[in-house]
């Protein structure tokens, strides 16, 4: 209700008997109550379909290179509503440094043209839809996997940080370290880390660059647990450090 309105009302509360002039004193603090909660339902955050478009395209576009030739889904979130933000003629999304558009995740929005700038984060979700090799019947921790346990599906690559598997030689004889729901893909950290090789034991060592690869032999300083830094020690005296990746083998990335 405009304050000009209330004026009248004022005016009678000034004239009237006591009782009267309670109540429309209680009509007044109604009526700038209800002011105050549409000036507040102005401000709330709300954005734009066409924006939301926008965001939708600007994860789409950005998650392509790491999704490779797997199938993208963004889930658009929505802000808090107890937001408020100043209106906004020109709402620029962007992607915030550091971030990655994988699994849960966020775009940045900017007010471009409006009387205040501001400045909030959206929440989305990126789903990367790609083969995989899955337990169809889910499998419990500490089973050892075998070939008959596991199937190829399609999965959301993006659920779990960690990698997936899509060789199944990879997975077969292996421990789990979580049980599994069925239809869950398999993942590096689902399964218990070998051990390569042990402190002692001689080691191929494999230098691999761009366009060549170096191989020579060294003596373990270190045990070698798969996918973990190892040290060796090579055979001028030299100890260097690199990933145990094979029975008794240690790459390095040069």
């Amino acid at each position: 209700m405009p304050i000009a309105l209330l004026a009248p009302l004022v005016r009678a509360f000034a004239r009237a008997p006591r009782a009267l002039a309670w109540a429309l004193a209680l009509v007044c603090a109604v009526a700038l109550a209800a002011a105050s909660s549409a000036r507040a339902d102005e401000g709330a955050a709300a954005i734009a379909p066409a924006v939301i478009d926008e965001v939708r395209g600007l994860a789409l576009e950005r998650a392509a290179p790491a999704a490779r030739s797997a199938r993208i889904e963004v889930t658009v979130g929505s802000l808090d509503p107890r937001l408020h933000l100043a209106p906004c003629d020109r709402i620029e999304p962007f992607l915030p440094p550091g971030v990655r558009l994988w699994g849960k995740s966020r775009i940045g929005l900017r007010c471009k043209e409006g009387r205040t700038a501001w400045t909030v984060y959206l929440p989305i979700v990126v789903k990367v839809w790609g083969r995989a090799i899955v337990v169809p019947a889910g499998a419990p921790a500490g089973a050892v996997v075998a070939d008959a346990d596991l199937a190829e599906g399609e999965v959301d690559l993006a659920e779990e940080p960690t990698t997936v598997f899509v060789d199944r030689k990879a997975v077969v004889g292996r421990t789990l370290t979580q049980t599994l729901r069925p239809g869950q893909a398999v993942r590096q950290a689902h399964l218990k880390s070998r051990q390569w090789f042990a402190v002692g034991e001689t080691v191929k060592v494999v230098a691999a660059g761009e366009g060549f690869a170096l191989e020579s032999f060294g003596q373990a300083v270190t045990n070698g647990i798969e996918g973990q830094p190892a040290r060796v020690r090579t055979e001028g005296g030299r100890i260097v450090t690199g990933v145990a990746t094979g029975e008794r083998r240690l790459e390095l990335t040069l």
